[in-house]
């Protein structure tokens, strides 16, 4: 054995205080690109938002300062600054130096508390080029700096006052980051997500970069959020709301039904929000279904026996659960275990819905027919469904005949491009590598699903071409694991209607194989709108701004620009350099960040209301480019 190859004690590390943090930041705060750098602001707001639940301070401020650090500032007592009796320093600094040090392990200082591990503000500060903290507690202002995550100085004290808070200043390390640009959008859509669960919580968004501020403050909580989330939807009845609470636990629920088709239930516990749900929402939902079916059973409206996916449909609610010690599968956070919530929640949404249905017969009939009709085009489904496989259309072993295979049978290895129309989908015929690409042609606009239910899809060519291709089915039936094609790649012209083709199939993987876009299975290709050629060198221009900038490069003499109106006028050899050929090509991974606001701009773009699509697009009419007309 080689002495490189020995393996004893000294092969292993210690890494002491935030050293871990930073050798490894993804293990903290997911990855050290977008998402792990506003993340750095989640959990110095989520320090903030306990305070509040737990009955101290009213505001919360954000502020991005000019020189691309964050400020976050409450009206909460403040972290503590008294001597740790063990440890011999400041609390505050053990706050921000330790691991594992705070506040929320034994549910006195905070019954209920998001970040239950006691790593978060620490890792913002490890993970900072410089952090300061302003505490305003018993009087006095205490401040104190630290940079790489080591206090420069001990605890001072700057002046009297007599507010309280907390005020934390922090500017992310670009060595670590890839990125350290704070989005406004995304901040925007947190805090006021936070404003929702937080009944009368006010949170201010200030960019000084921009001169921009928004303010949110909702005193109708969580029916304020199923408002806002139904907005330019046809409600059919007014918001339901209840809360329920038994000295541990306690739930808030808020309702509503409109006339579309989807589910829209978002479940939160302590402000998190479990993406994945768990048992707070499976004991809302067995409830509803099981009163809704004792309704109709005991008022004798039918013999029809509903299914959960029947009474959900069309249903918009928010369901915030308070808890002391959450049980979260894995670190994410993304689902809920705790076994005692369900029948919680059961029995607390079994109560109040028992009670108003016999208050208010008129609703309860309006949203039990709903589901009726949920019911019968479920049933409608499933024999269109059933047809199309008789006619052997959703046979996987009868495939679309439009589609152009691969031989790869290995789905991590093979692509499917769908390609807008015939003539562009026979030049990425002869473009593309047979072995591990695929095409399949759309001839025009898909069936735009947000007006549909299953049985229109199932009857539709386009849609049922798109369904045998991927494999995985949809709805009730879909079946990941099927999965014919690592990556789903639309591939469209770079114009209006292309982009509008992007939207409608865009709109349907988000409603019917969800799974995809969380996979990250679907891409939209990017094709190039130039092509500029000087000498025998030829290059693909994606944007106009980067063509002017090719254009000072070679001085704009003695070159040819071609404008590419559509992938028609490309030839094989074009198509593969800047579509197919993975060396050169740009792909958009398509990805939900934030799913309530996903759900709420596909209804705005493909909805049935009108004024809300063109106040959208008046609103964003100026970012527009390379508008063909």
């Amino acid at each position: 054995m080689t002495k490189n190859n020995e393996y004893g004690a000294s092969s292993i590390q210690i890494l002491k205080g935030l050293e871990a943090v930073k050798k490894r930041p993804g293990m903290f705060i997911g990855d050290t690109s977008v998402r792990g750098l506003h993340h750095l602001i989640y959990e110095a707001i989520d320090n903030s938002i306990d305070e509040i639940m737990a009955g101290y301070g009213s505001e919360i401020k954000l502020i991005l300062n000019k020189d691309g650090s964050a400020t976050i500032k409450d009206n909460g007592r403040g972290i503590p600054v008294d001597i740790h009796p063990e440890e011999k320093r400041p609390a505050v600094e053990l706050v921000l130096t330790v691991l594992h040090a705070g506040g929320k392990f034994d549910n006195k200082t905070y019954k209920i508390s998001g970040g239950l591990h006691g790593v978060g503000i620490s890792v913002t500060n490890a993970l900072s080029k410089w952090l300061e903290v302003k505490i305003k507690r018993e009087g006095k202002i205490y401040y104190q700096k630290y940079e790489n995550g080591t206090p420069i100085h001990e605890l001072k004290i700057l002046g009297d006052t007599n507010e309280t808070g907390t005020e934390i200043t922090f500017c992310p390390n670009e060595e670590i980051f890839e990125t350290i640009d704070f989005k406004f959008n995304i901040l925007e859509k947190r805090i006021q997500e936070l404003a929702f669960l937080n009944k009368n919580l006010k949170v201010i968004l200030v960019d000084e970069r921009e001169d921009k501020k928004v303010e949110f403050l909702y005193e109708g909580g969580i029916k304020s959020f199923v408002e806002y989330l139904n907005k330019n939807k046809t409600k059919l009845h007014d918001i339901l709301y209840f809360e329920k609470e038994n000295g541990k636990l306690s739930v808030e629920i808020s309702f509503q039904y409109n006339n579309e088709f989807q589910e829209n239930i978002y479940s939160f516990v302590n402000n998190i929000n479990t993406i994945e749900h768990g048992t707070h929402y499976t004991g809302f939902c067995t409830a509803l279904t099981r009163v809704i079916n004792n309704y109709i059973k005991k008022h004798k409206i039918s013999d029809i026996q509903l299914t959960g996916n029947d009474v959900r449909e069309g249903l918009t609610a928010i369901i915030s659960l308070k808890i002391p010690e959450p049980q979260f599968e894995g670190q994410t956070k993304t689902k809920l275990g705790n076994s005692n919530v369900k029948g919680f929640v059961d029995n607390a949404t079994n109560e109040f819905l028992n009670y108003y249905f016999e208050e208010n017969p008129s609703i309860a009939k309006t949203i039990i027919n709903k589901c009726i009709n949920s019911a019968k085009a479920r049933e409608a489904a499933r024999k269109a469904r059933d047809l199309t496989r008789r006619k052997g259309i959703m046979d996987s072993l009868s495939l679309p005949g439009k589609l152009a295979d691969c031989s790869e049978k290995d789905p991590t290895k093979s692509e499917l491009f769908i390609v807008e129309g015939d003539s562009a989908a026979g030049t990425g015929i002869s473009a593309r590598d047979r072995k591990f690409q695929a095409i399949l042609p759309l001839r025009g606009k898909i069936l735009n699903v947000e007006k549909a239910r299953l049985d229109k899809l199932f009857k539709n060519e386009q849609i049922t071409n798109l369904i045998t291709a991927i494999g995985t089915s949809i709805g009730e039936e879909f079946n990941e694991d099927k999965l014919r094609y690592g990556k789903i790649i639309i591939l469209t012209d770079a114009d209006v209607d292309g982009s509008h083709i992007s939207c409608l199939l865009l709109t349907f993987f988000y409603r019917h194989m969800r799974k995809l876009i969380e996979n990250g299975n679907v891409y939209i290709a990017q094709p190039p709108l130039y092509k500029v050629i000087k000498g025998k060198k030829s290059y693909y221009v994606r944007n106009e701004k980067v063509l002017d900038e090719l254009i000072k490069d070679f001085g704009g003499s003695n070159i040819i620009i071609q404008r590419f109106k559509g992938l028609g006028e490309m030839d094989a050899n074009e198509l593969f350099e800047t579509v197919m050929n993975k060396d050169n090509r740009i792909l958009k991974q398509i990805t939900i960040e934030d799913a309530v606001e996903a759900e709420r701009l596909f209804n705005v773009l493909m909805g049935d209301d009108v004024a809300p699509r063109k106040k959208f697009i008046m609103e964003n009419a100026e970012d527009v480019k390379n508008l063909d007309i």
